[in-house]
């Protein structure tokens, strides 16, 4: 049974920082391509970063570009999200997601093979 299992969220002050992390289980960590996908209230769950399997390649959305950074620990099946410089239009569900794949974890939701349960991130102005 796979298992994706969030942690890191909170309320935290605008320009300010917190790290999510995910820590799965179940799978052969090593094989999947691992992201962060957020959704805010009445929107759309929307890619945020994500990393292949090997750890490069790093790729993020346009406007968390310089802001966040994804990485992962291989040997404990972990996969972080380091953010900073929050800002109000951060706040929201993050969720991890994972895919078996050697290329880019899709940006489509839809395409996802696993998901964590999610943490919230609100960031107050």
């Amino acid at each position: 049974q796979v298992q994706l299992v969030e942690s890191g969220g909170g309320l935290v002050q605008a320009g300010g920082s917190l790290r999510l992390s995910c820590a799965a289980s179940g799978l052969t960590f090593s094989m999947y391509a691992m992201g962060w996908f957020r959704q805010a209230p009445g929107k759309e769950r929307e890619f945020v970063a994500g990393i292949r399997r090997s750890g490069g390649r790093p790729d993020y959305r346009d406007s968390v570009k310089g802001r966040f950074t994804i990485s992962r620990d291989n040997a404990k099946n972990t996969v972080f999200l380091q953010m900073n410089s929050l800002q109000g239009e951060d706040t929201a569900v993050y969720y991890c997601a994972a895919v078996q794949t050697i290329w880019d974890i899709s940006r489509r939701a839809a395409s996802i093979e696993y998901w964590g349960q999610g943490t919230q991130v609100t960031v107050s102005s």
